[in-house]
């Protein structure tokens, strides 16, 4: 499925059947541009094309290029892998652990062990969602979100984990904390984690 939604006159909301499609189209579409398009946005489900002003045809290529059949091997943007290092001392840990029916040395175990894949960003800038979470960890979003999560918070909620690049609210459980830069306006893309990235979390003490 892949439903094509206007947004104005200069953009196209994809509506696709899963994060894996939104994978496949985005990563065509940045390996193999149509010009005319000046973004391709990937979010949960969706992907946002953004043309140059009068360049309305683009975006019908675009689409139809959205609707084709592709090779999974031939779509796939060139990983590359950040592994961050984690103090798993975050406040809701021994909540986790007592709610997914675990030890606490079980739920670092299970979240550090995996690879995710940064999906989307969202939120605020440099907040990368990742998937690949373990199923049992997936928990609901606090009942009672924060109104300050510090900096550096690794947390979780869903299917999703990720970590906060600056002070916000927040509602995800919170797992660790890190002291790696998430987001640098010094550096070119700013944002650590960008579509296609893969994540390591390294425990440490």
């Amino acid at each position: 499925m892949c439903a094509a939604h206007p947004v104005g006159d200069r953009a196209v909301l994809l509506d696709l059947d899963g994060p894996e499609s939104v994978r496949r189209v985005h990563a065509d579409l940045v390996r193999h541009p149509v010009e005319g398009i000046v973004d391709v946005v990937p979010g949960a489900r969706t992907v946002l094309l953004i043309a140059e002003q009068g360049r309305s045809r683009a975006l019908g290529i675009a689409v139809q290029r959205a609707r084709k059949p592709m090779d999974t091997t031939a779509t796939q943007l060139t990983e590359r892998t950040v592994r961050l290092p984690v103090r798993y001392d975050g406040a809701d840990l021994a909540e986790v652990a007592a709610r997914c029916g675990m030890s606490i040395e079980e739920v670092i175990a299970r979240h550090s062990r995996r690879t995710y894949a940064t999906a989307f960003l969202g939120l605020v800038p440099g907040f990368a969602y990742l998937t690949g979470l373990d199923p049992a960890l997936h928990l609901p979003r606090r009942e009672s979100p924060r109104t300050c999560v510090p900096a550096g918070s690794l947390a979780m909620a869903s299917e999703y984990t990720g970590v906060y690049p600056c002070s916000s609210p927040g509602g995800w459980h919170l797992l660790g904390t890190t002291d790696s830069a998430l987001w640098d306006v010094e550096q070119h893309p700013p944002a650590l984690l960008t579509p296609g990235t893969t994540v390591q979390f390294d425990p440490i003490r």
